[in-house]
């Protein structure tokens, strides 16, 4: 290993990677804060471009994309509430607020050094035990991904402040979106009505587009002014935003393993590992109800997991040649396109060329907070742009990332529909975050659920018939009747 990783050195140290991995950064930022468009498609567009360069700095220039993309989703996240990538979604929920009050600076600053501590640290613990986590990984089956999908939606007994009951009208709401298409395991339509632009069912980030981006511009429609509030001034410093990150390691280090964890489950992805994260903090904070209302620690919690969920989605992508995301599916045509095998391989013979993407996701954490401190921060102008100039910006925006997002006129119309139906589920406290959640969630826990009991004849057994199946039951049914018990002491305390 140590002599895999002193070849790994020498060659991120020849220059050239170096360079790849620079351009890489900045067109993941780009790409990442545009809203719809996000790392996976920069890097399905940049894939047939890298055919020239040799399969190192190929695959350096394709994870140094979904390494900015991830972060870059922040600045669209939080200056017009309009996520560039699924993943940054629960950065709106308090970055946005922040970005309301003036505080765009800050946020961004924040945004960018809280990615940056959550690539750091996953990274130097991924070198470390890579080898360790390949078995762990390995214990993971259809039953497992099917519990920890029905980990998530438990989470809505956490976000759903307020009434539980529209929390889970929410969720159930989202779950039922899902369902649209072909069923898994089964060649049977859903609510299709024969339309062959709904066999591949609603795009969910068309559908975050619309409940973040559309919802939003509808809301700001009523306003004048900027997006900031008119009575407020934009202020705030990158200095007040490091100080805050750095005041709470605790913090970071929990958010980031929570990414790196979820991350490395394929198919669970960043998305489910930031509101898991945001989840996690918000019941863990003294302050609960400022949670949405423009929180650090809610920022924090989800940056720290978003780029901290990459060194964990590399993972099986490189163990077993199983995507944990749509932008490592991208990238494991990238190790097939240039002769990399994923497999063994990648972590024998050919150690030293792992080690080398490793290292070069370290290095541009370096790229990013230098972005982030010093040009992207300086951003938080757009934020006294007009409403009549940003609001038509923006849905052109949205509509354009919508279409590319698979050339189907029916994610323009997601993305319209729902912005709709989140505007009017925030004006009547309907729990957005809830209907994310099952959204994203539900095809994850219908797919693995459906094979689980075709592996099992049609057996619940399978779901609670080993060690780690138990433990995640256990923390489900901690998380559905937690609050319930938390409420009942609360009474007899009071």
């Amino acid at each position: 290993m140590l002599d895999a990783l002193s070849e790994a050195i020498s060659i991120i140290l020849t220059g050239e990677p170096l360079l790849w991995l620079t351009v890489g950064i900045l067109i993941g930022i780009f790409v990442g804060s545009l809203p719809g468009i996000g790392a996976s498609l920069g890097m399905a567009l940049i894939l047939p471009l890298t055919l020239p360069l040799d399969g190192v700095n190929a695959i350096i220039l394709l994870v140094s994309i979904y390494s900015g993309g991830m972060y870059g989703g922040s600045i669209a996240a939080i200056l017009l509430n309009a996520p560039g990538t699924s993943a940054a979604a629960a950065t709106t929920l308090d970055g946005y607020p922040l970005s309301r009050q003036g505080q765009a600076i800050t946020a961004l600053a924040m945004s960018a050094v809280a990615s940056t501590l959550g690539g750091f640290i996953t990274i130097v613990l991924l070198i470390l035990i890579s080898p360790f986590l390949v078995r762990m990984v390995l214990l993971f089956g259809s039953p497992q991904y099917f519990l920890i999908a029905l980990l998530g939606i438990a989470m809505i007994a956490i976000v759903a402040r307020g009434s539980l009951i529209r929390g889970v009208v929410s969720g159930m709401f989202g779950l039922l979106i899902a369902t649209i298409g072909m069923a898994p395991m089964v060649p049977q339509q859903r609510f299709t009505f024969g339309d062959p632009a709904l066999f591949d069912g609603i795009s969910f980030v068309a559908a975050l587009i619309g409940l973040f981006a559309i919802a939003e511009m509808i809301n700001l429609a009523g306003e004048e002014g900027g997006v900031a509030q008119t009575d407020m001034e934009i202020t705030g410093s990158i200095r007040s935003g490091i100080s805050s990150v750095l005041t709470k390691p605790y913090l970071i280090a929990k958010s980031s393993l929570i990414g790196m964890g979820i991350g490395s489950v394929p198919g669970a992805g960043s998305t489910v590992s930031t509101f898991v994260s945001y989840a996690e903090a918000l019941r863990s904070s003294d302050d609960p109800d400022s949670f949405g209302a423009g929180n650090h620690e809610g920022l924090i919690a989800a940056e720290s997991a978003n780029n901290a969920t990459i060194p964990g989605s590399l993972i099986p992508t490189f163990s077993f040649g199983i995507p944990g995301s749509g932008s490592t599916a991208v990238l494991l045509g990238g190790l097939i396109m240039h002769g990399l095998q994923p497999g063994p391989n990648l972590f024998s013979s050919d150690l030293q060329i792992t080690y080398a993407v490793f290292i070069a996701l370290f290095l541009g954490n370096f790229v990013i907070l230098f972005v982030g401190l010093t040009f992207i921060s300086r951003m938080g102008v757009l934020t006294k742009i007009d409403t009549d100039i940003i609001i038509p910006m923006i849905v052109v925006l949205a509509v354009v990332g919508g279409f590319l997002l698979r050339i189907n006129w029916i994610d323009v119309l997601t993305v319209f529909g729902l912005g709709i139906i989140g505007y009017y589920m925030k004006r009547y406290n309907y729990s957005v975050i809830a209907f994310v959640l099952g959204i994203v969630l539900g095809p994850i826990a219908e797919e693995n659920f459906a094979r689980s009991l075709t592996l099992s004849d049609g057996s619940l057994m399978i779901f609670v018939n080993d060690p780690l199946s138990l433990i995640i039951v256990i923390a489900i049914v901690a998380l559905t009747i937690g609050p319930a018990i938390r409420g009942v002491f609360k009474k007899q305390l009071g």
